[in-house]
């Protein structure tokens, strides 16, 4: 099969990755390291492989590795501000949205590129859910993940 290097950002650190055309994005980062990348599903159902391409939430299952060519990925490993949590992972924490933790990657990911559209009120409970809807969890019915998200936008304000 045909080996290509991609360059890209993982980070905000420069890597060139090797990669085959049909190679899924979620098995490069995985390969590594970047362990917080689930393989929940693999047909982009459960949002546990979500990571942030340019800025925009995406299943990594679902998207080919040849595709970041160019473009800048974030993990949950590169949210840590100074070796410290990122005020929504500190958030997810706090709440106790966490629970087994499989899926907290991927809810971080999303939540992460959720607050990061421009908005003129606070989001409603129903807009958060339909922002995270991406994302499954077997351990909880959302609410704690829900006042995660909550708890970030009202200490932003």
């Amino acid at each position: 099969m045909n080996t290509l290097i991609i360059d890209c950002r993982v980070n905000g650190v420069k890597q060139q990755l090797s990669v085959t055309p049909a190679m899924p994005l979620s098995d490069v980062l995985r390969a590594q390291g970047y362990l917080s990348i689930k393989q929940g599903c693999c047909v982009g159902e459960c949002g546990a492989c979500t990571v942030l391409v340019d800025g925009v939430a995406i299943d990594s299952c679902l998207y080919l590795a040849v595709w970041a060519q160019g473009k800048s990925i974030r993990t949950v490993e590169g949210e840590r501000v100074n070796g410290k949590p990122s005020h929504v992972q500190k958030a997810f924490a706090e709440s106790g949205a966490v629970q087994c933790g499989f899926c907290t990657p991927g809810f971080i990911m999303a939540t992460t590129a959720l607050l990061a559209k421009p908005r003129s009120q606070p989001m409603t409970v129903m807009q958060i859910r339909q922002g995270l809807a991406g994302n499954l969890c077997r351990c909880t019915g959302y609410q704690m993940v829900v006042e995660a998200v909550q708890e970030c936008e009202s200490s932003a304000q």
